[in-house]
């Protein structure tokens, strides 16, 4: 009776209590609590919300409900980040060995594409032997032996989040703040860390399509970061057009690379260090942001970031001199003269699991040799014949009308900036 009780209370906006939630949580997770008094719950945070408090508290149940990870008293700052998800969002890989290469650990843990959005394992799985099924005890040693790791989250950690995941992806309460931030928090809280930095996406590519949306979740994610003791910084970026040039597996490892070598596009390259800066900053490493940004552009531009990926990809089993899979291109053109005024980024990633290279359901395989190479901004000025995106896939024809209609060409157009926000 009293899940029903507590359900009910909810449902009225009366405010639960700390050992109320505890209850929900923990007797969710020892299976005291059916799924379907839970599904009634999550739909009632869905409709009716939580204050910061009860975020706090659901997140640091959930948290709870598992193990955590234990680091040394060394004086090395752990720190990590997280991002909400985009097309060619692939800062993660860059930023991993970066940041070890400034003198912190990082203890990346990462998930699988599902939807329209990339995985970040999905992609390092691009290279050959690449483990991202390391287990608590592996993660501890490579992070303090490399520096890095980036691997899949062990069921051991925030397994309440694990399953009220299940229930809210088929209860269609996956949008809510609330369980969102716990989800989220929970799962990188139980990394033990000393900072954490959010990359807070909107846009047509992005789960939260306007910067309303992202806003109010950038500032729910910091402040339970803050109640639970970890100092939390999130950057709202625009996901209005993909991240760099290249979206898939492969390419982007590719991509990564190159910025790991000094090179790669400009935007990517740009959010990276503004990324690690934050955590420096935080951590106390550098004084100042510029300092911060400084010291991360002399380990992009002198080798010392990619000789650090390259010892964390042996670490994990993997050859970093492997030549990674990538299918042969064809190429789309405009078809008309203008101005890039819209991307429809949502539809390029569909586009991409269409050919192989994302899921429609969890299990489906990854065809990592597939992807898109976008040659165009928003904002660029095009002729007729003008290169707009290679395909990369035998079977190019399948995505070609799709692709074509998600770029649009107009008489006006203009690049939005990439970083739009700090919280």
């Amino acid at each position: 009776m009293l899940p029903a009780l507590l359900i009910a209370a909810k449902r009225d906006r009366r405010e639960l209590s700390d050992n109320e939630i505890a209850f929900f949580i923990q007797g969710f997770a020892a299976g005291s609590i059916p799924d379907y008094q839970m599904s009634a719950m999550a739909m009632a945070i869905y409709l009716n919300g939580m204050t910061p408090r009860e975020v706090a508290t659901l997140t640091s149940e959930m948290l709870q409900s598992g193990t955590q990870l234990t680091w040394p008293r060394d004086g090395i700052a752990r720190v990590d980040k997280h991002s909400t998800g985009g097309i060619g969002d692939k800062t993660s890989l860059i930023l991993a060995p970066l940041l070890a290469e400034c003198g912190v650990q990082v203890p990346m843990l990462s998930g699988r594409g599902l939807g329209a959005t990339g995985g970040t394992l999905d992609k390092l799985e691009a290279i050959p032997g690449f483990r991202t099924d390391l287990s608590l005890d592996e993660i501890t040693r490579l992070t303090l032996s490399v520096g890095c790791v980036i691997t899949g989250a062990s069921s051991e950690l925030a397994p309440a989040d694990r399953k009220l995941y299940a229930l809210r992806d088929v209860t269609a309460t996956v949008p809510s703040i609330p369980l969102i931030t716990g989800s989220i928090m929970s799962k990188k809280l139980a990394e033990s860390l000393d900072a954490l930095v959010l990359d807070v996406k909107f846009g047509s590519g992005a789960f939260m399509k306007t910067r309303e949306q992202a806003t109010e979740l950038a500032h729910s994610l910091v402040d339970t970061g803050y109640r639970m003791g970890v100092r939390t910084t999130a950057l709202l970026t625009d996901m209005n057009q993909p991240l760099g040039r290249m979206c898939g597996n492969a390419v982007e490892v590719i991509e990564s690379i190159d910025v790991l070598k000094g090179g790669g596009p400009d935007d990517v390259r740009l959010l990276t260090i503004e990324l690690c800066a934050v955590l420096l900053v935080s951590v106390g490493i550098d004084q100042d942001m510029n300092a911060a940004r400084q010291r991360c552009v002399n380990l992009l531009d002198n080798g010392a970031a990619y000789e650090r990926w390259c010892r964390m990809v042996q670490g994990q089993g993997g050859n970093p001199d492997a030549t990674l899979p990538v299918a042969p291109w064809s190429g789309i053109t405009a078809d008309r003269a203008g101005v890039v005024s819209a991307i429809d980024t949502e539809a390029l990633g569909l586009a991409i699991i269409s050919l192989g290279g994302g899921r429609r359901k969890m299990g489906d395989p990854i065809d990592h040799s597939v992807g898109l190479e976008m040659l165009v901004r928003l904002g660029d000025v095009v002729s007729v014949g003008t290169p707009l995106v290679r395909i990369f896939s035998k079977r190019p024809d399948a995505v070609t009308t799709t692709i074509r209609q998600a770029i649009t060409i107009g008489d006006h157009g203009h690049a939005p900036p990439l970083i739009v926000e700090r919280i």
